[in-house]
């Protein structure tokens, strides 16, 4: 099992249409059954951390590439995808291992 984060760096003052626009994407995925559950937070500046971050968090099984053959990205998750690339700086992946009772050290 995997942890995964998708993370973003909003321009100034987007990071709520940013969570909401990236909430809506991964419903999208989870409703055609390509991704499970999901949350989203941000930080627009009125709380301590990163000011215009945004993370949208899951688990899975397995790390799947975007670029895989059977992937049927739905189109409206790629008009998302797009609004996206003009809402933001940056964003990155990050991939950890979840701690499930099989891996514990004895």
């Amino acid at each position: 099992m995997y942890h995964l984060r998708r993370a973003y760096k909003s321009k100034p003052g987007q990071a709520r249409k940013v969570v909401t626009l990236d909430h809506l994407e991964a419903q999208i995925f989870r409703d055609t059954s390509q991704r499970g559950e999901f949350n989203g937070y941000f930080n627009p500046g009125n709380t301590t951390g990163e000011k215009n971050r945004v993370v949208l968090q899951w688990n899975d099984d397995m790390i799947r590439s975007i670029f895989r053959s059977e992937n049927d990205i739905p189109y409206k998750a790629l008009e998302i995808q797009r609004e996206l690339v003009d809402l933001t700086e940056d964003n990155w992946l990050e991939i950890n291992e979840l701690l499930t009772p099989e891996k514990m050290v004895q």
